[in-house]
Order: C-alpha cells, then sequence, then structure tokens
C-alpha cells in the first residue's frame, strides 16, 4: 500500500474519486494539478495541503497563486509543470487522471523516478504504449491500472503467469446501444454525455457512445498485458456488471464483478496487493437478475474497426487515431460538428496522415501535432 501520493487532473471526473479515496485511506497528497478549474483546485489544496499545484493553463496557474498566497503552497503554471506535480519528492504513486495526450510526459517522468503508476489515462498507451512499458520495464515503475476493464484484466491475472489465452473486455455499448446509424444523427452533445450506468467526463462518456472508448481500451489492453490483437475479443455487456474476464488456457474463465463505482479500482491501485473496505455498495446479484452479452459489432461502431485497423498498421496510427479522436470530440462538444462525423473525421485524417514512424518519443508528438492539424481542417469543413 502507498502512503503519499501526487494526483494529475485532481479536478476531473476520476481525479475528484481519486480525492475521496486518499481522503478515506488518509493519504498524504503532495501534489496536485488541474487544467484551468482552480476554484476547485483551490478547495481541494486547502483541504489536502500539498507541496505544489500545478495549472497547466498560465492565466488560471496566476490567479490560484494570488488565490493561495495566504498559504506555503506552490503553484506551477504550464505543461511543464505537471511533470514537476508528477516528479515531485516523497512521493510512493502517481495518479495519472488527466484526459487526452498530454498525461504522457508527466507519466513517463513520474516511471522514471521509479514511482507506482496508477494508470487511468488510456492515451499514455495508446500513443506510446511500446515506449512506455520499455521504460517501466527499465526503470522498476510499476504499473496499476485503474481503468475499470483494465483493473478487473490486472486482477484476474494476478497470480496466473503464463495461463492466459485470452481477454474478454467488456464494454457497455454506451447510451446508443441499439440504435440505428441513422437515429444517431440528430444525438446532441448533453445526450451523449449521459452515460446509462457510469458517471464521467465529457470526453470520455462520447467516446463511450461512439465506442471509441473501448477501441482505445483494446490497444491498451495489448501493451498493458503484453499480448497480440487476436488475445483480446470485445463484448457487449450493458448491465455494467462484469468488468472484464479472462479466459485460461484450460478453458476457465475468471470475470472481476462489482457495482459501477471507481472507487473500487481507485483504491486497488492504492493498496494492491492489499483490498481495503471502500465504502462501496455491495453487488446484489438478485436485483440485477440477467447478465447479458453480445459482440461488439465493428460495422455499427466503426471505431472499433479503426482501432483494429491502427493495430496492425503499425507505426504511428495509433497514436494519430487517439489525435483526431480528440480533436473530433472537442469540436462535437462545441456542437461545431454532427454526432457521426466524429468517425468519419478520425478515418480521414487516418488517410491523410499515412504511414508515420513511432521510434521515437520526437516521432509520436509529432504525429499527434499532425493529426490534430488535419483533423482541425477536416472539421472546418464540416460545419
Amino acid at each position: 500500500m502507498v502512503h503519499s501520493i501526487s494526483i494529475l487532473g485532481s479536478t476531473g471526473s476520476i481525479g475528484r474519486q481519486t480525492v475521496a479515496v486518499a481522503e478515506h485511506l488518509g493519504l498524504n497528497v503532495r501534489a496536485l494539478t488541474t487544467n484551468r478549474n482552480i476554484q476547485l483546485a483551490e478547495e481541494q489544496a486547502r483541504r489536502l495541503h500539498p507541496a505544489f499545484v500545478a495549472v497547466t493553463d498560465e492565466a488560471s496557474a496566476k490567479a490560484l497563486r494570488i488565490a493561495l498566497a495566504d498559504t506555503d503552497i506552490a503553484v506551477g503554471g504550464g505543461e511543464n509543470a505537471l511533470c514537476e506535480a508528477a516528479v515531485i519528492s516523497d512521493t510512493d504513486a502517481v495518479v495519472t487522471a488527466v484526459s487526452g495526450a498530454v498525461g504522457l510526459r508527466p507519466t513517463l517522468a513520474a516511471i522514471e523516478k521509479g514511482r507506482r503508476i496508477a494508470l487511468a489515462n488510456k492515451e499514455t498507451l495508446v500513443c506510446a504504449g511500446d515506449i512506455v512499458m520499455r521504460r517501466a520495464r527499465e526503470y522498476g515503475a510499476e504499473i496499476v491500472p485503474v481503468d475499470s476493464e483494465h483493473s478487473a484484466i490486472f486482477q484476474c491475472l494476478t497470480g496466473r503467469t503464463g495461463e492466459l489465452h485470452k481477454i474478454l473486455l467488456t464494454g457497455s455499448g454506451g447510451p446508443f446501444r441499439g440504435w440505428t446509424r441513422e437515429a444517431t444523427r440528430d444525438v446532441t452533445p448533453e445526450m451523449a454525455v449521459s452515460h446509462p450506468n457510469w458517471s464521467m467526463g465529457a470526453k470520455i462518456s462520447v467516446d463511450s457512445a461512439t465506442m471509441m472508448n473501448k477501441g482505445l481500451e483494446f490497444i491498451e489492453a495489448m501493451h498493458l498485458f503484453g499480448v497480440t490483437p487476436d488475445d483480446i475479443q470485445v463484448l457487449i455487456h450493458p448491465e455494467s456488471v462484469v468488468h472484464s474476464m479472462v479466459e485460461l488456457l484450460d478453458g476457465t474463465v475468471i470475470a472481476q464483478l462489482g457495482v459501477p463505482d471507481m472507487r473500487v479500482p481507485i483504491a486497488y491501485a492504492m493498496t494492491y496487493p492489499r483490498r481495503i473496505p471502500t465504502g462501496s455498495k455491495p453487488l446484489d446479484l438478485f436485483s440485477i437478475g440477467t447478465l447479458t452479452f453480445e459482440p461488439g459489432d465493428p460495422v455499427r461502431f466503426p471505431a472499433l474497426r479503426l482501432a483494429g485497423e491502427c493495430l496492425n498498421a503499425g507505426g504511428a496510427a495509433c497514436t494519430i487515431l487517439n489525435g483526431a479522436n480528440e480533436m473530433a470530440v472537442a469540436a462535437f462538444l462545441r456542437d461545431e460538428i454532427p454526432f457521426g462525423a466524429i468517425s468519419r473525421i478520425v478515418e480521414g485524417t487516418l488517410e491523410a496522415c499515412g504511414a508515420m514512424p513511432a521510434d521515437t518519443l520526437e516521432d509520436i508528438f509529432h504525429a499527434d501535432l499532425e493529426a490534430r492539424r488535419v483533423a482541425k481542417e477536416i472539421a472546418e469543413k464540416l460545419k
């Protein structure tokens, strides 16, 4: 069990729940970060008394520095401040709960300090999985997943080295499961962020609605658990009770079940290999009654097909996929493009960018910037 942590993205959905878990466990919080939600960041800082708060937006950082002038809490601004928060001294673990590719640099910085990484930022592995996992092995940094699906797989595989046959990655299907593609043409941002089971941030809620979230999780699982695409199967599971399963070599299937409550995987990433009470409501199987599963349809959900194609293409294809998706989702949330245009923008960006290398971090960052540039141009034409 860790005793001190830094929380990257403390004002987001996962970050706020991590703060609650840290208070429940009595952990020492050494650093917090936010993009620009300084009102909540100030409230958290005064409650948790970290040594450092990083604010990505420079103007907001100045405002928070003034607001906390009566404390001894240091405030840093800009993306470099995220890395400062990740490597601050006397920290056992870093919770990477920031959204998007911006989480890559601070995650690598924490890895190079040998910290435990409580990984809630899937884009880090989607964009640079080979590099990140290689660095983790090199520096002896432990990566414990926080995403409910990957935490479930991690728990199912603990103590089972060499026994895995297949990963069964579950997903709810989002709010539009069963809708025709024609029916989703009039989907609004407000509709897309209303997930039927989970309480999540806007971006990940839209990703759940398009199933891009599951495509990104597919890529993440491949890197986390050292498997090939053929070793992973996506299952739609509307009840969100079975968080994922593993099939072992002898045909045994082991599943991790629980109520949809992110406090459970967050706490486990802090206490692993121990378990402690989290305050989460116990699972009542009698009230659920039936658990249903159906295959993930790459025709109905183009994001699943695109993720698979990117894995087969190799190079920086997954980086391009992620960058284009971030831009497309942001445009949709601003009500600039229709819901169905998200996957079209991503596919168009992949076609326009073509094959790009991903041998170094510089390659990764270049591909990410190019993907965002191209996706923005395509989105502008669809307005």
